[in-house]
């Protein structure tokens, strides 16, 4: 008998920590191994958000929060959308979730089902669609051109609808390919969705990782009325260095989807560990200098990798705008993603994601959340492997 539901067993492991995995069990081994797989910044946690959260359980912080977060943490997030993003909620409107993929899973789960068709533009970040199919609905996706900067157009959102759309997901910036949606792009989207009420999910983790002259805007901040159809998913993990904290949270202007969701997270998971949302709650209050610094780190490793990358043959590259990884277009090599990175790591040692985990086969992913030294070497043998295909 197979006791497994046929929603959980078409549904394969992450890929991205697969390739994590096996980068570790060969370094374990003594292989010297650069590894481009990671989504988290090598940076550790800064000392005073550490430091707070230290003081919270010295101080016998240890209990149960609302199954909605901390209420110090969800008005200081209040605060947060309104001087970032121009965007007024109140706290009950608010989730603090176990991470921004959580928060993800929950804002999906509480408003798509059987019969609902989401729209995801390719390259994904590679768990959305696998949480629309856990929750019975089912994903649409748009393939996105590298010309178009792998950024979905109006035009192909409307051609990708259906009667039966409820939601379209817009990651910006965006994993894995670094694109920054401009406002009037934004604009031309929601437009599309507020004429047949579509749902939007706006992914903004990598919020503050921005370059050049990008720009970060929140659907959700372009009107009331998009506003009213967007739920924003955000959290601590990129831009804060927090990834083991497991703190993200969702905002919207629904109550009865805010709701929905505090009812989902009160029968799963609760509320994430109080002492971390202190950890939270500090990040807020903190220094934005120390996220500057992270993020002009981050800025300078991307010029030396789009240098480098440039000179090598038979692959072409968008320069990210945000986040921290470059999309490579491996097409002209003549080999699948996964087969391309197997070989990559076996015969160069060097780690790097299949594009087919993001819906993408002829593209690969490397992540510029690794020191320099590693980015040098990694990249070195990176040059010589494509020399020889």
């Amino acid at each position: 008998m197979d006791f497994v539901t046929p929603s959980i067993a078409e549904i394969a492991p992450s890929i991205t920590l697969a390739v994590t995995a096996q980068a570790a069990k060969m370094k374990k081994e003594g292989i010297d191994v650069c590894s481009f797989g990671a989504g988290e910044p090598d940076m550790d946690t800064p000392a005073y958000i550490k430091d707070a959260a230290v003081a919270a359980l010295a101080s016998g912080k240890t209990k149960y929060t609302a199954s909605a977060g901390l209420l110090e943490l969800r008005e200081a997030l209040c605060a947060k959308l309104k001087a970032d993003n121009g965007l007024n909620y109140t706290p009950d409107l608010i989730s603090v979730n176990c991470g921004a993929k959580h928060s993800c899973y929950n804002a999906i789960l509480a408003t798509c089902g059987p019969g609902d068709e989401v729209v995801i533009p390719a390259p994904f970040w590679t768990s959305y669609p696998d949480m629309v199919r856990l929750a019975g609905a089912t994903p649409i996706i748009v393939h996105t051109k590298e010309e178009n900067g792998w950024k979905m157009t109006a035009e192909e959102f409307e051609s990708a609808m259906s009667p039966s759309t409820k939601m379209v997901i817009i990651n910006s910036p965006g994993n894995p390919t670094g694109a920054v949606y401009t406002k009037d792009e934004l604009e031309a989207i929601g437009e599309i969705a507020l004429a047949e009420d579509i749902l939007i999910l706006s992914d903004e983790i990598y919020e503050k990782l921005i370059y050049d002259e990008a720009e970060h805007v929140s659907i959700a901040s372009l009107s009331q009325e998009l506003r009213n159809l967007t739920i924003v998913v955000n959290g601590f993990s990129k831009a804060y260095s927090m990834t083991g904290w497991r703190v993200g949270y969702t905002a919207t202007a629904n109550k009865k989807i805010a709701e929905a969701i505090d009812t989902i997270q009160s029968h799963t998971t609760s509320a994430p560990a109080t002492f971390a949302q202190y950890g939270a709650l500090a990040a807020l209050a903190g220094d934005p200098n120390v996220v500057e610094d992270m993020r002009a780190e981050f800025d300078l490793r991307r010029g030396y990798m789009g240098q480098r990358f440039s000179k090598i043959n038979n692959i072409s590259v968008v320069e990210p705008k945000g986040a921290f990884y470059y999309l490579v277009n491996i097409g002209k090599m003549g080999l699948s993603s996964m087969n391309f990175a197997e070989k990559l790591l076996i015969r160069s040692h060097v780690a790097v994601v299949p594009g087919i985990a993001f819906g993408a086969d002829d593209t690969v992913r490397f992540s510029y959340a690794c020191s320099l030294d590693v980015i040098k070497t990694g990249l070195d043998r990176f040059e010589e492997f494509c020399k020889a295909h």
